[in-house]
């Protein structure tokens, strides 16, 4: 079963924004891409470095020798201690996909609304009023979630 953990407000991450924190014990980074939220443990798992800490950047491809282009900018995380390169949306490195990784995480954004328990079980004597938290833009504020297994 999967538990969900808040991270942030979306507006409190902006595009090419990340945030680490602490969940679980596990020390994990959220990152927004072009708003694609994109969380991926903290750690290295070639040396145990704070992977998390590296520079996020694009995948350099070339057909010929130097002729290149930067594809998937914003989407390749490097690790800060020995370069070793990671995607963000499947946690892959990118040398060896298929053996090395780094752990991934689900993220969700989601509108925060707050409702009564059971309206059902109001006071009709008492008058309420129906209150939201929105955005300056009028929209009203969306929360970062991690789900962890």
């Amino acid at each position: 079963m999967t538990k969900k953990y808040e991270v942030c407000f979306a507006d409190e991450l902006p595009v090419g924004g990340r945030k680490i924190i602490e969940i679980a014990g596990r020390s994990i980074g959220v990152f927004n891409v072009d708003d694609r939220y994109y969380a991926v443990r903290n750690r290295c798992p070639h040396k145990g470095a704070p992977l998390c800490r590296g520079m996020v950047k694009g995948l350099v491809v070339a057909d010929e020798p130097y002729q290149f282009e930067i594809e998937r900018d914003g989407e390749i995380l490097r690790c800060p201690w020995h370069g070793w390169e990671f995607d963000l949306a499947t946690g892959g490195s990118i040398y060896n996909p298929h053996k090395t990784r780094v752990k991934s995480y689900e993220v969700s954004v989601e509108p925060l609304y707050e409702f009564a328990d059971d309206p059902t079980d109001e006071d009709p004597s008492i008058e309420t009023y129906p209150v939201s938290v929105e955005a300056s833009d009028g929209h009203a504020r969306a929360m970062i979630y991690v789900h962890l297994a």
